[in-house]
């Protein structure tokens, strides 16, 4: 079934943006990034033949949404979809301060109640400049790679002690904030795009994320971008009943 879209709006974090790890050329101690042209936006906008303009930014957080809205509102009227991804930034951690200092309390980047106050606010501001919100929940992490990144050069015993001992911790505190997506969008009454269960579904799910262990890689990129074609297919299907 033809879908018949002209413009989508995108807000979000690097996941967003199309950012994936820069195999080619990362120092030997390190990670270097690059956006890929195979990110699942970049995928949409030629396989749809649509205009995506994305203002995704890296380490973007929920806080800076409205901001960003709002400077692209006559954008955003005349967009048919505005697609949110924001969570895996504001749920992350200043984990140097923890390697630190493990036994005093820390809070991620956004505490979960804000980040539902202010995803809630944003969710209604692009309502009012008369837009169609849609959310994507969080892609998967694979928390071994990602402790494995956010330690390196770190006292890594003292983040895995803070975690109470295993690395799981990341996992299921990354899983409290999707959870909370698919909440908002009940709670707001918006779609929510599943871009979680696509990785869930397949045995080996770390092979579609990158070495740093919480961005998708060029194939994972392809899983979401089925996704959100199948979002699609689903609205186009409505509008024709």
């Amino acid at each position: 079934m033809k879908i018949d879209l002209k413009t989508v709006c995108a807000f979000g974090d690097s996941v967003m943006k199309g950012i994936v790890v820069d195999k080619e050329n990362c120092p030997a101690d390190g990670i270097k990034y690059k956006i890929s042209d195979m990110g699942f936006a970049a995928r949409c906008r030629r396989n749809l033949g649509i205009e995506v303009e994305n203002f995704a930014r890296f380490g973007g957080v929920v806080s800076q949404g409205m901001k960003f809205v709002s400077r692209y509102a006559d954008k955003v009227k005349r967009s048919d979809y505005v697609l949110f991804e924001y969570g895996g930034n504001d749920c992350d951690f200043n984990w140097a301060a923890i390697a630190e200092n493990p036994r005093e309390e820390h809070s991620s980047n956004t505490p979960i109640s804000l980040f539902v106050k202010l995803y809630s606010e944003l969710i209604d501001f692009a309502k009012s400049l008369g837009a169609r919100p849609v959310l994507l929940s969080l892609p998967v992490l694979e928390p071994n790679r990602f402790f494995a990144h956010v330690s390196k050069g770190l006292n890594g015993d003292n983040i895995l002690s803070w975690l109470g001992g295993t690395v799981l911790t990341i996992d299921r505190w990354h899983e409290r904030y999707n959870m909370e997506i698919f909440r908002l969008g009940a709670m707001k009454r918006v779609p929510v795009i599943d871009i979680t269960s696509v990785f869930l579904e397949r045995k080996n799910y770390a092979d579609y994320i990158c070495e740093d262990g919480i961005h998708p890689n060029d194939a994972g990129h392809e899983l979401i971008e089925g996704a959100i074609m199948d979002f699609l297919n689903m609205q186009a299907q409505r509008v024709a009943i």
